[in-house]
């Protein structure tokens, strides 16, 4: 998309290795629409390919961080000849698509809530490798009560809930407190209301310290043993270590462990 009309509706601020992007159209309610999935999915490709970024933080303006998906641009496509179908499948597929993008990431996303989170907005967070919330956000997978049920959300949050606690948020469709999706597992940690954003930077600032190749190769294999069986997991993650084991940051690391000194990385 346009680069101008990406910067209005999704900022972008780097400092000290972290990037922190911010959903802005607050008073439509930072929805996932078609011009917030381009712009997101195109400048986490960018951010992918920026060895100066270590960490991203995901926040947004406003009271809502996310409503989902823009449901007056989804429903006027009931105008087209298949009803919207091949639109339907365009735009989730596109959704879905950012969401992998989060997770083949190298540098870990931390979501800053404040407001509430909804439907793909509440997908949003859960995708996020970290999320710290305000006290006053709250979370919700409402589709039940307008005949959607929240399929692909459900895709996010059953790999980071228990079962019980994620058909529960699908099946009900009830808001979250932050404190109780904490509980839950949905959010890492809960802080004052406003300071949401402060906490995931200060998370995010002990992340680009660390070595950005470890960070990297620890994250790809984390996502990549969580899909696999017991000994398949274990004999994957043993090889990752073994190349790891081999990779310069570690030789160094270890290194200025038993010498008692910093480590100096190279990222490699």
């Amino acid at each position: 998309m346009n680069a101008h009309a990406r910067a209005q509706i999704l900022l972008r601020e780097d400092a000290d290795g972290i990037a922190t992007l911010t959903l802005n159209r607050p008073e439509a309610r930072n929805p996932l629409s078609e011009a917030m999935l381009a712009a997101l999915s195109e400048t986490l490709a960018e951010i992918a390919a920026d060895h100066s970024v270590r960490a991203v933080v995901l926040a947004a303006a406003g009271p809502v961080f996310s409503a989902g998906h823009d449901l007056k641009e989804m429903s006027a496509r009931r105008a087209d000849p298949d009803r919207g179908r091949a639109y339907f499948a365009d735009i989730l597929g596109r959704c879905s698509g950012v969401m992998q993008q989060i997770t083949a990431l190298p540098q870990p996303m931390i979501a800053a809530v404040e407001g509430t989170a909804t439907a793909a907005g509440c997908q949003l967070v859960a995708s996020c490798d970290l999320a710290v919330a305000g006290e006053a956000a709250r979370f919700c997978t409402p589709g039940v009560h307008i005949g959607l049920f929240c399929s692909t959300p459900m895709v996010a949050l059953s790999r980071n809930l228990s079962a019980k606690h994620a058909m529960e948020m699908l099946l009900l469709g009830e808001m979250v407190p932050a404190q109780e999706a904490a509980r839950m597992g949905l959010v890492n940690r809960v802080v004052p209301a406003g300071e949401a954003s402060t906490e995931a930077k200060r998370l995010a600032a002990v992340i680009a310290s660390k070595s950005a190749a470890t960070v990297k190769v620890g994250k790809r294999a984390f996502y990549e043993q969580r899909e696999m069986g017991l000994k398949a997991a274990y004999d994957h993650a043993s090889a990752v270590m073994v190349e790891n084991m081999l990779a310069r940051d570690a030789e160094e690391g270890i290194g200025a462990f038993m010498e008692k000194r910093q480590p100096k990385w190279r990222h490699s």
